[in-house]
């Protein structure tokens, strides 16, 4: 499978680029970042390349050339970074196919790229449609052309393109008008991968809703067991699979097998970066977090940005009085974009909690009493009884994703970056999107990278 990933904030930099309103064909260049498994390979925009329309010496509606030497600069770059070159250009008359013209020039220019480009990458061709629409391909050396199977848009709107079939139709162009919450969401819901990081009191209610969904793939990462305990919150478990020392995962995954509705599951009883558990997760175009580490959500914000993958992170909060009742019940879903704020410039969480989650390692007994009250702050308690305030925001992250996949609020989702909810006051809060978090996006875009993540090795051992 072949995938070029985008944030928002690019795609509008190139379409404000490609369409500047004279109805003629503009040209961009795109340098990518790269995810290589079995699964196939996942380009990752990482810089853009606006090819001037001073340099362009013939632009018309239906064809396009310029001067050679103006994309030397980011060929340079291509070769010095080591990054796959994607050409890009418009079809302002809203052609949704190459032309011949498109092959003949593409023909013309890739062996050049291999040529300045050296390294086994691959390089490819992509159009952009007015509605904003994109679909490309890859092109070798010897002038073979090969579709992207999908064109993801990770921005204040999810926007996936599948190019294939699924059930007779091409998805993409004959489905796109397909009614949302009815045959749209489940065509595009059938056609998706989805990871889910923590499988306990959020992420269980998480994982039954995509399994009813119909999810094609679903990835499951928690390295921890089900305990009699924690009976009471997690979905799908039994006493049995406490008296085994069950895997969470595989608690979850029964669950989804015993529906019957044809959701492929991947358990992964791992550290959340765990390599193998990083290509897995990298493969997805959208990931839930739930986990209650500080560490491990720094680090999944940091994979999300990384490789282009749309974050959903859903965290709930109880505090008592200390005269046995309960002063707070709250939560949030917080949906992060590659290039923009993260949950620590959110105030989710500060730099000084981060460091302190090295507890866990250097104290951990001190490390073992923060456990003893995760769920309820102030309160020794290992049986909360919190199932239904998990479930309540569970949903609500499963509906965000939603509303980024089929916007169907008043508002534009720009205005529901962070969404939380007190039920004591009660009280409904939303926020946008800040500011860049250089912390956490400084290596957007860059795809596979030694270390990990751009994260010295010795930190790779955490848990979820």
């Amino acid at each position: 499978m072949k995938t070029l990933r985008l944030s928002g904030k690019q795609h509008e930099a190139l379409r404000s680029h490609l369409f500047p309103g004279d109805d003629l064909e503009s040209v961009a260049l795109l340098l990518c970042g790269r995810h290589c498994s079995d699964a196939g390979t996942v380009l990752t925009v990482r810089e853009l390349f606006l090819i001037p329309i001073a340099a362009c010496t013939i632009r018309t509606p239906y064809r396009l050339t310029w001067d050679t030497d103006a994309i030397v600069p980011a060929l340079l770059t291509a070769e010095a970074k080591d990054l796959s070159v994607v050409k890009i250009h418009s079809h302002p008359g809203g052609y949704s196919q190459f032309s011949e013209c498109d092959d003949s020039a593409d023909g013309d220019l890739f062996p050049s790229v291999y040529g300045w480009v050296d390294g086994d990458q691959p390089h490819g061709s992509a159009v952009m449609l007015p509605d904003g629409r994109i679909f490309g391909r890859t092109v070798s050396p010897e002038r073979v052309f090969r579709p992207f199977d999908r064109v993801t848009v990770v921005g204040d709107d999810l926007r996936i393109w599948e190019y294939g079939t699924i059930n007779g139709a091409l998805y993409g162009f004959v489905a796109r008008h397909a009614q949302a919450f009815g045959e749209g969401t489940t065509l595009l819901l059938q056609c998706l991968s989805i990871a889910v990081v923590g499988c306990s009191g959020t992420g269980s209610p998480i994982v039954e809703q995509l399994g009813r969904y119909g999810v094609k793939k679903l990835v499951l990462v928690d390295p921890d067991v089900v305990e009699d305990v924690n009976l009471n919150r997690i979905s799908g478990s039994r006493t049995s699979d406490a008296a085994v020392g069950a895997s969470k995962v595989d608690v979850q995954a029964r669950v989804i097998h015993e529906m019957d509705l044809g959701t492929e599951v991947v358990c992964f009883p791992n550290d959340i970066l765990d390599p193998e558990v990083i290509s897995a997760i990298a493969d997805f175009d959208i990931v839930f977090g739930c986990m209650d580490s500080v560490d491990g959500r720094f680090f999944l914000n940091r994979l999300a940005s990384v490789y282009h993958v749309a974050y959903f992170d859903v965290g709930v909060k109880l505090i008592a009085d200390g005269a046995g009742g309960i002063s707070h019940v709250c939560g949030s879903v917080n949906y992060l974009q590659p290039d923009g704020s993260s949950l620590m410039s959110r105030g989710v969480f500060s730099a000084e909690d981060l460091h302190a989650a090295s507890l866990k390692r250097s104290d951990p007994e001190v490390y073992k009493q923060q456990v003893r009250e995760k769920y309820i702050k102030g309160a020794n308690e290992t049986r909360p009884a919190v199932v239904s305030v998990n479930t309540l925001f569970s949903s609500l992250a499963v509906l965000e994703m939603l509303a980024r996949l089929h916007p169907y609020r008043d508002d534009p989702n720009s205005r529901f970056a962070l969404y939380g909810l007190s039920l004591n006051v009660p009280c409904l809060d939303q926020a946008t999107d800040g500011e860049r978090c250089l912390a956490v996006t400084r290596f957007c875009g860059h795809g596979d990278m030694v270390p990990l993540l751009g994260v010295p090795a010795v930190t790779l051992v955490l848990a979820v």
